[in-house]
């Protein structure tokens, strides 16, 4: 027997993407001329007043948790190192793994930025 992909719900899945998409494009026949000035006033809101952050805070937010994670893991060195009860050393090296995992990938998520920017800078106008 071979294995073959159900054909309606390959089409259902394709179409439930599509239309998610569609959420995030303008409407067809709106110039940006129809839409006038935009004023950022804040935090955007959705359907119910939930608010969506800035692009801004969410990589604010990413830093001071990568932040937390490194006082946490250099917190529980440092109390291990002074003998205090209860502190275990797998459970520093793990903090102190996690630290550095978290800090490699937001130096690898910097790194896509910034290529990213360099990219959008180069291109022709």
């Amino acid at each position: 027997m071979t294995d073959r992909v159900d054909i309606n719900r390959l089409l259902v899945e394709m179409r439930a993407m599509k239309s998610q998409t569609q959420a995030f494009q303008r409407p067809a026949g709106l110039a940006p001329r129809d839409v006038g000035e935009v004023h950022n006033t804040g935090p955007l809101t959705v359907d119910g007043g939930n608010k969506i952050p800035s692009f801004g805070e969410v990589m604010s937010q990413a830093v001071n948790k990568v932040n937390d994670v490194q006082k946490a893991a250099s917190a529980m060195a440092t109390a291990y190192e002074r003998g205090v009860e209860g502190v275990d050393i797998t459970d520093v090296m793990i903090a102190s793994q996690k630290a550095s995992v978290s800090f490699q990938a937001m130096v690898q998520v910097r790194n896509k930025l910034v290529d990213a920017y360099r990219d959008i800078m180069n291109m022709p106008i």
